[in-house]
């Protein structure tokens, strides 16, 4: 696979197919490929726990290349991946500039590159991962149209341009808590992670649980979607917590018959109190 770059040369690409420990189906690997090869940033949505941060991992490890995440908190701002411009220590070193030999008009020295900054300056190509897109201000996508695009800021403070010397296979995670710009959406390859069917998740199990026995797994599978199913649940039980409940029953030595008649330890798998008190008043239907 080949992606034609912003000087008209053209980078090749491996495929992505998955890792050892990351099982991926057809449409998400297709997808993957697809955005890798036009190019442009890959948005995945779905449920938490359904593996979107894990993924840009995973395409780092499966095509051998250095990961940057950019992890998105509610108070972040464009600006902060791009550069910052460190002013007040420059103000601090010009106090003592004359004792300490700093030359302060040197602007250069307090430009510090942020992670869409350093991933555009890396001698080789990267994965770069901008994690929980949808938690910023609802301009914060706007505001990196064009960087994302082009591939390319500028640096006003030094009157320079950062280009981008192999454009980055970019992830963008999202849990659709804000609506994306239409503008925003025109630009990427869009892919929904559906929860996975029970065979997939059995898949997933003995790639992270290898050696687990196997009726103990059917079991608590059984009981896990169960669990999902019951109406009014204010956070169903994700993969990561059956993963975790799952290692919990081996270690205490629970038996599979033991799952079918209880749910033991229940406060691994659901974590907000009204849905165990849910939970406690329901009988659950495992078929």
């Amino acid at each position: 696979m080949s992606h034609r770059a912003q000087d008209g040369v053209e980078e090749e690409f491996g495929q992505f197919a998955g890792t050892s420990r990351y099982i991926v189906d057809e449409d998400l690997q297709a997808d993957v490929n697809a955005a890798i090869a036009l190019g442009r940033p890959l948005l995945v949505r779905g449920e938490p726990g359904t593996g979107k941060t894990q993924l840009a991992h995973a395409v780092a490890e499966g095509l051998g290349l250095p990961m940057f995440a950019w992890h998105v908190k509610s108070t972040t701002k464009a600006m902060e991946g791009l550069y910052h411009y460190d002013v007040v220590q420059r103000l601090n070193d010009s106090r003592f500039s004359a004792i300490d030999g700093v030359d302060v008009r040197d602007i250069r020295q307090y430009i510090k590159l942020g992670v869409l900054g350093r991933a555009f300056r890396s001698e080789g190509r990267v994965v770069l991962l901008i994690d929980e897109i949808d938690k910023a201000d609802v301009e914060f996508p706007n505001d990196l149209l064009r960087e994302l695009d082009e591939m390319a800021f500028t640096i006003p403070e030094l009157d320079e341009t950062v280009r981008a010397r192999h454009r980055p296979v970019t992830i963008i995670t999202s849990n659709a808590e804000k609506e994306l710009p239409d503008a925003f959406l025109r630009r990427c390859v869009f892919h929904y992670i559906r929860f996975p069917d029970p065979a997939r998740i059995k898949q997933i199990v003995n790639a992270h649980l290898p050696g687990l026995e196997g009726a103990l797994i059917d079991a608590a599978v059984v009981r896990f979607y169960g669990i999902r199913r019951v109406a009014g649940l204010r956070k169903k039980p994700s993969t990561s917590e059956l993963l975790d409940w799952l290692m919990v029953l081996a270690r205490a030595g629970v038996r599979p018959a033991e799952i079918a008649r209880k749910t033991p330890f229940l406060s691994v798998l659901v974590k907000q109190e009204k849905d165990l008190e849910l939970l406690a008043g329901k009988v659950i239907a495992d078929a």
